[in-house]
């Protein structure tokens, strides 16, 4: 798991008592929450049972982190704990394969990989909010499914036909220079394709 120094920032301003930055905490790691839970196969409401309980274990914790920038680890693992929990009360199927609470080791592979991929989305989130209005709805036009034609795009946003694809360039390398994806992806987010918005 990264070190991150705005993390810990974060942490603090927390347990200071920050409303906003409780807020930014839940929006930005909601998504890690939600996706070891998908991760276990839980329905809806025993997702929203362990992500309640998640998110009041840290109210109850956060001041007593021994490392705030481990806070990702530390909300993976207690998710992890949690989705264990609801299943063995929930005896939906055989659980006796699922070895003891206290026989847990650190997240697996798979859960790392869905961490990494939730501080990637969400720096994507902010990256592609900071962006210039033209820029957003274009890109935002072309990310729809299906997206639509470059003539529809020509005449909602007033661009001519030609220049659709030159400022889908630009916009896509302004959002690739962005400080919130340099930031999570080092200079490599330089080459990121970003998915070239649909062409």
């Amino acid at each position: 798991m990264r070190d991150d120094p705005s993390v810990a920032a974060l942490v603090a301003r927390v347990g200071e008592g920050d409303q906003a930055a409780w807020n930014e905490l839940v929006e930005r790691y909601s998504p890690l929450v939600w996706s070891i839970c998908v991760h276990y196969q839980l329905n809806r409401q025993d997702t929203d049972d362990v992500g309640q309980n998640v998110w009041l274990l840290l109210v109850e914790h956060i001041g007593s982190l021994r490392e705030p920038a481990a806070l990702p680890g530390w909300l993976a693992t207690t998710t992890r704990h949690e989705a264990l929990r609801v299943l063995r009360a929930s005896r939906r199927r055989d659980h006796a394969d699922l070895p003891p609470d206290d026989q847990l080791g650190p997240a697996d592979a798979t859960i790392e990989q869905e961490l990494i991929a939730a501080e990637r989305d969400t720096a994507l989130r902010a990256a592609f909010a900071e962006l210039p209005r033209r820029c957003y709805e274009l890109l935002s036009l072309l990310m729809s499914d299906p997206p639509p034609g470059y003539a529809y795009i020509s005449a909602t946003l007033g661009l001519p036909v030609g220049s659709i694809g030159p400022t889908r360039a630009r916009c896509l390398d302004r959002l690739r220079r962005s400080p919130h994806l340099i930031g999570v992806l080092g200079d490599g987010a330089r080459n990121v394709e970003v998915s070239e918005a649909r062409r």
